[in-house]
């Protein structure tokens, strides 16, 4: 897989939603130094948000191109904050990148023990949320609106395969849909140049096995991914900027696993 180079500036916006921490921050990192001027959006942790925009930033100075990142304030549980964070990216110059990363898990329950509460967050968040992200970018990059193309990355799981039983079926449902999602629209929307991909990760080191109650799980799932180690969030954003990269423009409808063998 061909990263993209350092130095090829000038490539448009980008929105990482949930980019304040974790997959997303190192997705809006290597984005930023690819040449992207970057907005994230965040629920809460202003503080971390504005740490990634001042990354991002310095990238863009090292690039020799104006500092222009932004983070943005949104929860993403209420689909009427969507449409804010496009009309703050616009301001940042034309949108050629989306990443869909925002994304929860809950407490690890059988699904006779869930709730309609439950049910209704994860799937407004980890679903309705990056198909409305989706549409919000179409309307931006497609050609049949006026648009110079683009590409749109899911950000999916391994557990959309595997089900997860006994752990969160939710969770692997609401991402089931999201590949869905991406071979439909990748095939709506070949013909008005924007490509649709999803990356799959399978264990990976960051802080959501905390809300799942299990912050040790990357540690004791490890013999059980044939790699023998869970993965990085660095290793997962290089194939999403590979996806976002004119390295990857025959490529549209594809599902990339990213999950050691697992």
């Amino acid at each position: 897989m061909t990263q993209p180079e350092q130095g090829d500036a000038g490539r448009g916006v980008a929105v990482v939603t949930g980019g304040s921490r974790g997959i997303g921050a190192a997705c809006a990192r290597l984005l930023a130094r690819a040449g992207w001027t970057v907005c994230v959006t965040y629920r809460s942790n202003e503080a971390a948000a504005q740490e990634v925009v001042r990354e991002c930033d310095a990238a863009a100075r090292a690039l020799g191109t104006p500092a222009g990142a932004a983070a943005v304030a949104a929860d993403l549980a209420d689909p009427a904050q969507i449409p804010g964070v496009f009309t703050a990216a616009d301001r940042l110059g034309p949108l050629t990148v989306l990443v869909n990363n925002a994304g929860i898990v809950d407490r690890q329950m059988r699904v006779d023990e869930m709730t309609a509460g439950r049910l209704t967050r994860m799937f407004t968040v980890n679903t309705v949320s990056s198909i409305l992200c989706a549409g919000e970018a179409v309307r931006r990059m497609s050609t049949r609106h006026g648009g110079a193309g683009g590409s749109i990355v899911n950000m999916s799981s391994a557990a959309a395969r595997l089900g997860s039983p006994g752990l969160y079926v939710d969770y692997a449902a609401s991402k089931g849909a999201i590949d869905t999602l991406t071979l439909g629209l990748a095939r709506e929307v070949a013909g008005e140049g924007v490509r649709v991909n999803a990356v799959r990760p399978g264990i990976i080191a960051t802080d959501i096995h905390i809300s799942s109650g299990e912050p040790q799980r990357p540690a004791r799932m490890a013999g059980s991914i044939p790699i023998g180690r869970a993965g990085t969030a660095d290793e997962v954003a290089q194939a999403v900027a590979w996806l976002c990269s004119p390295a990857a423009s025959y490529t549209t409808g594809a599902i990339l696993d990213v999950a050691g063998g697992r």
